[in-house]
């Protein structure tokens, strides 16, 4: 019976010591949070060793400022509403790449990306000539009493256009892997389609869609380019928190801006967990 165990024993001691094809947890899981603290940590640690200078009195007056929380307000409302904009459009974009053959569609595979290949700048440009009231698009919904230029709903319109790509790149590699089958065999079973899609297709594909939600909601949040050329910039209206903040830094107010920069850190942070923390709880909860 010895001798049995010893030679049962031999294979997992030379699984254990099979070679990784890369090097080992200790080594890797190092040079991970090296990196990790020299290229994130520590530069944003100096955010927070510059904000504290204020003092707390200073922090509050500067960053929790009238000002400061109506683009708090902004940049964070229009970054979700986009968001949610995009999570309904990209789906159904990811679908179609996914599910149907059409002519051109390698020339809308490739369009969805323009958003990432542009300069921001590009696009607030292009933006504001489409929707400004004498644009293609602003001089018809002008008549009706629309107003996208200029305007909060400006905002929106910039941010689903930098955030759809999010969105679809994140879903359609798993409606890809998904395959047709499994429709087929709903259908088989006397799933309607809304069945289908509710209870075979959305569990499968949340996690990646709550990927590319999270990623295009702060994508939006720290948006720049495109949105100060449609925004209006106007305080306690249609400013945004980064516009805020490089107004700071344009008045030499370095603190400032730095206590800006820590509150939309940390909100930023704590909905970013949120979301992780609704993954691995929908992930947790798949796997029961």
């Amino acid at each position: 019976m010895a001798d049995v165990a010893r030679l049962g024993a031999r294979p997992n001691r030379a699984r254990r010591a099979r070679r990784s094809v890369i090097p080992g947890f200790g080594l890797t899981m190092g040079l991970t949070i090296v990196w990790l603290c020299l290229i994130v940590l520590i530069p944003l640690s100096t955010i927070f060793l510059r904000a504290a200078g204020l003092g707390w009195d200073g922090f509050v007056a500067v960053g929790l400022s009238a000002r400061a929380l109506s683009a708090y307000k902004l940049s964070f409302g229009t970054a979700l509403l986009a968001a949610s904009v995009n999570a309904v459009f990209g789906l159904l974009i990811a679908w179609i790449l996914a599910r149907y053959e059409f002519p051109g569609k390698k020339f809308v595979d490739a369009a969805v990306d323009l958003p990432f290949a542009l300069p921001t700048a590009v696009a607030g440009i292009a933006l504001v000539s489409l929707y400004a009231e004498n644009g293609w698009i602003g001089s018809l919904l002008a008549p009706l009493g629309i107003r996208v230029a200029y305007t909060p709903l400006g905002v929106v319109v910039a941010l689903i256009f930098i955030g759809l790509p999010f969105i679809v790149r994140s879903v359609q590699p798993v409606l890809a892997d998904l395959g047709a089958d499994v429709e087929e065999a709903a259908a088989t079973l006397g799933a309607t389609r809304w069945q289908t899609f509710s209870r075979v297709i959305l569990p499968a594909i949340a996690p990646a869609l709550l990927t590319g939600f999270a990623l295009a909601f702060a994508r939006g949040v720290g948006e720049y380019g495109s949105v100060i050329f449609i925004a209006g910039n106007m305080p306690y209206k249609s400013e945004i928190a980064p516009l805020l903040i490089v107004t700071q830094l344009e008045q030499f107010d370095y603190p400032g801006a730095t206590a800006i920069a820590c509150v939309m850190l940390v909100a930023s942070f704590s909905m970013l967990l949120l979301v992780n923390l609704l993954q691995a709880w929908r992930a947790k909860r798949s796997a029961k």
